[in-house]
């Protein structure tokens, strides 16, 4: 994740394409989401960690990073607070599918 998206925008949806930018900001792919759903933080599971595709070695690993980004300075920054995140927080999960490579 290199930012936060504006408070403002709406949460995509199934169905949805997006263009994929590499390194250099130029177009690289297009995707389109499967599934996007807003689920409790503590029932993400191993299968779901491994598809995000970071390399992280289970759960517990992704959590501690995912913990650390959202209780980092440009989230407290942008939130006006630090989050309190519990097994309960909602955490917007997502699944897509390559299109195509542009």
């Amino acid at each position: 994740m290199t930012g936060l998206p504006a408070l403002h925008e709406s949460l995509p949806a199934a169905g949805d394409r997006f263009c994929v930018v590499d390194s250099n900001g130029d177009p690289a792919a297009v995707i389109e989401m499967t599934r996007v759903a807003t689920e409790p933080l503590g029932s993400v599971t191993a299968a779901y960690v491994h598809a995000e595709g970071r390399g992280y070695p289970g759960i517990a690993a992704w959590r501690a990073a995912h913990e650390e980004f959202f209780r980092s300075d440009i989230v407290t920054e942008t939130l006006g607070h630090t989050p309190d995140l519990t097994d309960e927080t909602p955490v917007l999960t997502q699944r897509f599918v390559l299109i195509g490579r542009v």
